[in-house]
């Protein structure tokens, strides 16, 4: 089967050992994989890339990853949430900013580094049974951050 694209905007924070990842997949549904996927588990190739609009929160710490659905989060509060961490950088003072009830990070700097950890809580009831965590995702450049975070705002736009 031929791999699946998948577009959207997605705010990528920490390395490969850690990481939490905000993001909102759209999979366009005329992919030959898509095809070929949506054939083969008998819905239609739209049902199978879904809707393109719900928000979701990945993470991993060391291989242990999991990740849930965010619905009924909104554009505004992700770009929200982004602007307020790109503020608090630039304050260059230990900070902590949320996202919701289901993302806090809690950051310090280190030299031109900042040391993030993560935690991540699922929304109640979440079927699959993800409890919360923190995730120390290390010192991660500034300058790294910045970009980032001005990349996902952009994709926002």
């Amino acid at each position: 089967m031929s791999p699946i694209a998948v577009s959207g905007p997605e705010l990528n924070l920490g390395t490969e050992e850690a990481y939490v990842v905000l993001a909102r997949p759209k999979i366009d549904p005329t992919q030959p994989g898509v095809i070929a996927a949506a054939r083969d588990a008998g819905v239609s190739p739209e049902e199978f890339a879904g809707p393109g609009d719900v928000w979701t929160l990945m993470y991993d710490a060391d291989g242990d990853g999991d990740g849930f659905e965010l619905p009924g989060a909104r554009d505004t509060e992700a770009d929200a949430f982004a602007e307020q961490v790109q503020q608090a950088l630039a304050a260059a003072e230990p900070f902590t900013v949320e996202a919701g009830n289901f993302l806090r990070l809690d950051a310090r700097p280190a030299g031109a580094d900042w040391t993030v950890t993560a935690h991540v809580t699922p929304p109640e009831g979440e079927e699959d049974g993800a409890a919360a965590r923190t995730l120390e995702l290390g010192a991660l450049p500034a300058a790294d951050l910045l970009a980032e975070l001005e990349q996902f705002r952009r994709g926002l736009a």
